[in-house]
């Protein structure tokens, strides 16, 4: 029997999973799922879970179920490639024929003193709960700094501003204008949106360090109550340390097929993988879709396509609160209800069509 180990339940794994579960497994592979929790996360609405917007149950998915699948609830702490080994914590290693990982990401601080200690997070469901507490617990007046204007920082901005409209929010933007990667169109739109609603919109920002309640922009001192980083992702800890070629952002480089170079039998999917896109669920969930083709010929010693296609991607939707919204599709920009309602609508299929 053939042993497929899965770790990491994010949107790679998950899309493997259904691809192979119920009828696409051999009769002669089995799978063990290994996650820190016992559910599927949908990490893109972590933000509305910070802000106290939707519960906690909006966010999670479970598992599918099959005889041949083994779920188990444990913390990764370190691969041995070289004897095929995943070692867990307080739990028994696990050995592999064929390994996924997908560990997902993690803040990057970028050296800046204190950001770690003294800011909050929506990396995780753990951290996002943690952050749901910090904010809603504060009394009117507060103040809010949200260090970093991509896509995490802006949709945390606009559904706290819905939330607590009684709270001060700065949003730290290290660019002229927020969203600098989207046309200029989108990006007017939504700087528009927070001036029109009191979000103040810090450009130009140089957080150079941070102290309790207090960080520093451009060495100036901007007292908050509660801050929150949103300023850049990494690899997880892991794969950070594993002894692999990786790019400069450290993510995995892999072959065509998805593995590493030297070994076929371990494919990296997702946030930990050096792709030509920037990492997003679309991006892994794309991904997956390849490593199962792969993985489906290799059992049955079929020979692989020359060439996988290239994984297209439909673009990109964001929030600005319960009613507005911004995107790209299909290269073309939308804004407002619209936008807002496709997103919501995508969320719902992917949540109940999957689980």
């Amino acid at each position: 029997m053939k042993h497929l180990v899965l770790l990491g339940g994010g949107y790679g794994n998950m899309r493997v999973l259904l691809r192979l579960l119920p009828n696409n497994l051999p009769e002669d592979v089995s799978i063990t799922l290994v996650d820190k929790v016992p559910y599927h996360c949908l990490k893109t609405e972590y933000y509305a879970l910070a802000a106290g917007t939707i519960s906690d149950h909006h966010v999670r998915v479970p598992f599918p179920e099959h005889p041949r699948l083994t779920a188990k609830y444990a913390e990764v702490t370190g691969i041995d490639l070289e004897n095929k080994l995943v070692h867990l914590k307080d739990e028994e290693s696990i050995s592999y024929d064929d390994l996924i990982i997908g560990l997902g990401c993690e803040d990057k601080y970028h050296n800046v003193p204190g950001a770690k200690e003294y800011t909050y997070s929506i990396q995780s469901i753990e951290k996002s709960r943690d952050t749901y507490q910090a904010l809603n617990n504060l009394p009117a007046n507060s103040v809010v700094g949200i260090v970093g204007a991509g896509l995490s920082g802006v949709e945390l901005a606009s559904e706290l501003r819905e939330s607590r409209p009684d709270l001060h929010i700065k949003l730290f933007d290290r660019g002229k204008h927020i969203l600098s990667s989207f046309p200029d169109r989108l990006s007017t739109y939504v700087q528009d949106w927070f001036e029109t609603h009191g979000v103040e919109v810090i450009n130009n920002a140089n957080v150079t360090k941070v102290e309790p309640n207090v960080l520093y922009n451009h060495d100036e001192p901007v007292k908050c109550d509660v801050i929150v980083w949103t300023a850049g992702i990494q690899p997880n800890r892991i794969v950070r340390e594993l002894d692999v070629e990786k790019d400069p952002q450290g993510r995995v480089i892999l072959t065509k097929y998805h593995n590493l170079p030297n070994d076929e039998h371990v494919y990296v999917v997702g946030d930990c993988a050096s792709l030509p896109h920037a990492p997003s669920a679309q991006l892994a969930e794309g991904q997956a879709e390849q490593i199962v083709q792969v993985l489906l010929k290799r059992w049955k010693g079929e020979e692989l396509p020359e060439e996988l296609p290239q994984i297209k991607l439909k673009g990109v939707l964001g929030s600005l609160g319960k009613k507005h919204g911004f995107g790209l599709v299909a290269d073309r920009a939308i804004t407002g209800r619209v936008a807002r309602l496709l997103k919501s609508g995508i969320l719902w299929m992917y949540k109940y069509h999957n689980g």
